[in-house]
């Protein structure tokens, strides 16, 4: 069956492609993993040559391929540029520090000499998704071909030109070949994949059930994964946060992308003595923005990916609405046959409402009033996610304070949650395990060797 590129804005067929069989597919493992035993090898410096040539390649071209992430999954252009850019900020970040971060980590003990070594594991596949398709495989990609390994991606079905872009991207910075390969494969076929024996390792950004599928067939196989999943991101806005700020980046952070990223603004947990105030800050500044061609500089929001997204995501608001949630700003789905859909604020959720227990991948905020900052830590941790959160007060030391006291991965103080190259991101709980980024990254797809020397 073709794999098909759709334009969530126009529901028009923008390309078609032939999936690989699955001798086609065995090839390419095979030829990645006869490319791993020479790239194993390279230097870092000349490894370093290369993802600064890939980062030099995102940059020059970041319009050219911000418009196949728009035209392909609906973000806005000049969100997809960006999204662009940062994938070269991560390919040097990589490029300089990879050395480093590789480095033998020498260890006193009894012996002589006594080490740790980060050596390659080989073949990593990559099961990535559509909501950043450049930004999440620049995420695996540039850690990992700088540790020495090589990749296969298999992307998610809706983006096939971004995946191909990606692979062309790499060709074109002169990396060997097939240190870097995209597989054109359906779902159902990745636990082939996963059970080949020249792959070592597996890397999924998605959903929580496909994370449990993955997880669970790479662990049949005894093969280490990385799992970054969904997301429910507290806000939490305390008595003495500076509400104007706060409203402004809780916004961006329930919109970015339309609402479709993990670690977006979800549950709104506010201090009811300011509540009615930061709503109203909240919901001027969420009907203000624009909807309309995301290939237009004055388009604030797109179309969600897909249609049956849109879907989905108005029953889990009509459903919150039947058990009691009150609709403050209302929005919701652009006509049946639409992938768009309005932003909307929905205020007192509580527990067993969709909008409380799961995640709301799209535009709508999901409010709860707490008593004090006691309860928001409660109502906070009152979830079965991890991955990200924030606290809003002008006391940085009890915005720390909250903090740590708040089960996630990462947890921002007066800022927008975001990933970083510097940083390292993943979550806890059923946002997943194992992180990326950072010098943590790199060392997730490596054999930490022991070695004593008497």
């Amino acid at each position: 069956m073709a794999i098909e590129s759709i334009n969530p804005a126009t529901g028009e067929v923008v390309k078609t492609f032939e999936p690989h069989t699955a001798e086609e597919v065995n090839e390419k493992i095979a030829a990645a993993d006869k490319a791993f035993q020479g790239w194993r090898n390279v230097s870092f410096e000349e490894r370093a040559g290369h993802m600064h040539r890939q980062a030099d390649i995102l940059d020059k071209e970041a319009a050219h391929y911000g418009r196949i992430i728009s035209l392909e999954m609906g973000k806005p252009l000049k969100e997809a540029v960006a999204e662009v850019k940062k994938c070269a900020l991560a390919c040097r970040y990589y490029a300089v520090h990879a050395a480093d971060f590789m480095q033998d980590e020498e260890i006193e003990t009894k012996a002589s000499r006594s080490l740790i070594a980060f050596e390659p594991l080989g073949v990593v596949l990559a099961v990535m998704p559509w909501n950043f398709p450049f930004w999440q495989a620049y995420r695996f990609l540039a850690p990992a071909l700088m540790a020495g390994n090589v990749g296969l991606l298999k992307h998610a079905s809706n983006v096939p030109q971004c995946a191909l872009a990606i692979e062309e991207i790499v060709r074109k910075a002169g990396f060997p070949d097939n240190v870097f390969q995209t597989l054109l494969i359906a779902s159902e076929e990745v636990n082939a994949v996963i059970a080949h024996p020249l792959v070592q390792a597996v890397t999924l950004t998605g959903s929580e059930g496909a994370g449990s599928k993955v997880g669970g067939q790479a662990g049949r196989e005894i093969k280490k994964t990385v799992l970054e999943l969904g997301g429910s991101d507290a806000f939490i806005v305390l008595e003495d946060a500076d509400l104007d700020k706060a409203a402004e980046v809780g916004v961006k952070s329930r919109m970015v992308n339309t609402g479709q990223s993990c670690i977006a603004a979800k549950r709104f947990i506010v201090v009811e003595s300011v509540a009615d105030a930061f709503l109203e800050k909240m919901k001027v500044r969420m009907a203000r923005l624009k909807t309309g061609d995301p290939l237009t500089d004055d388009c604030d929001y797109g179309p969600l990916a897909r249609k049956d997204l849109a879907v989905d995501l108005e029953k889990q608001v009509q459903q919150s609405v039947a058990q009691g949630a009150e609709v403050v700003l209302d929005g919701g789905r652009d006509g049946n046959d639409s992938a768009y859909f309005k932003p909307m604020i929905l205020k007192d959720v509580k527990p067993g409402m969709p909008a409380y227990e799961e995640e709301l991948f799209g535009p709508v905020a999901a409010v709860m009033v707490v008593k004090d900052e006691a309860e928001a830590i409660k109502v906070a941790n009152d979830s079965r996610y991890g991955l990200g959160g924030a606290v809003w007060t002008q006391d940085k030391d009890r915005g720390l304070r909250v903090a740590r006291q708040v089960e996630t991965g990462a947890m921002f103080v007066n800022e927008l949650v975001h990933s970083s190259p510097e940083m390292p991101f993943g979550g806890i709980k059923k946002s997943g395990y194992g992180r990326e980024l950072s010098y943590l990254g790199i060392r997730e797809f490596v054999n930490q060797k022991s070695i004593w020397v008497a």
